[in-house]
């Protein structure tokens, strides 16, 4: 596995790849292109991706042992995926960044974005559901101090994680219906798909009571006893 050895290129792709670059090639490119090459889009956002999460690591053996566990929290991601209505995804990609790492909870969020795709349906919507479960997944490794301190605070940061990741997908559907995007477009949008927001916040609270305890024990005791 490729490991980053300079610490200032580490912090330079930790804060340009998620902050800058990502949101560029997935809010900034026209929709013709959208449609006609989000499979590549889709693809460079999983080599971004990869290298945000290659620079969070400077040891090759723990870059591989984390990865280890990234690849089981993605499985169960994409797998949750397949339940009817409420979906696990964003509750495991933050609970992912809390115990491995900010990039790591990019990854998973991503990642299991355009893997669970495959089944659900690939489409222009799709570096767009990448971009937004990954942000999820950094700004919980960004605070996973307080996060993992406070129960309450973590699931509020799951409700909102409901609403954030709707009201980025309203982007998609505004400029996608409209071919630009307008505020009064962007309204309507959050307006119909308010319940599905609801459905999100609601899910993700439920999945953090239920994964919170078992699933964080488990990665806090492999952490510890890998060294990661």
């Amino acid at each position: 596995m490729i490991v980053i050895h300079s610490a200032r290129i580490r912090r330079m792709l930790g804060t340009a790849l998620p902050f800058a670059i990502m949101p560029a090639l997935v809010l900034l490119l026209p929709v013709g292109v959208q449609a006609e090459y989000y499979a590549l889009v889709s693809f460079l956002m999983v080599v971004l991706a990869l290298l945000l999460f290659l620079s969070g690591f400077e040891r090759r053996e723990l870059g591989t042992r984390r990865m280890i566990l990234v690849s089981v929290m993605t499985a169960l991601s994409v797998i949750g995926r397949l339940l009817p209505l409420v979906k696990p995804i964003t509750a495991l990609t933050v609970l992912s960044a809390l115990y491995l790492g900010k990039e790591a909870g990019f990854l998973v969020g991503a990642m299991s974005a355009v893997l669970s795709n495959f089944i659900m349906g690939q489409g222009p919507w799709t570096p767009f559901q990448m971009l937004a479960w990954g942000l999820i997944g950094l700004f919980a490794g960004i605070c996973a101090e307080p996060l993992k301190r406070h129960r309450a605070l973590l699931y509020g940061y799951g409700i909102l994680s409901g609403a954030a990741y709707s009201m980025l997908l309203d982007v998609w559907t505004t400029v996608w219906t409209y071919k630009e995007f307008t505020a009064e477009g962007y309204k309507a949008a959050m307006a119909t798909g308010l319940p599905y927001a609801v459905l999100y916040a609601v899910s993700n609270l439920l999945f953090l009571m239920i994964f919170t305890k078992p699933i964080g024990e488990k990665l806090a005791r492999i952490k510890k006893k890998y060294g990661l």
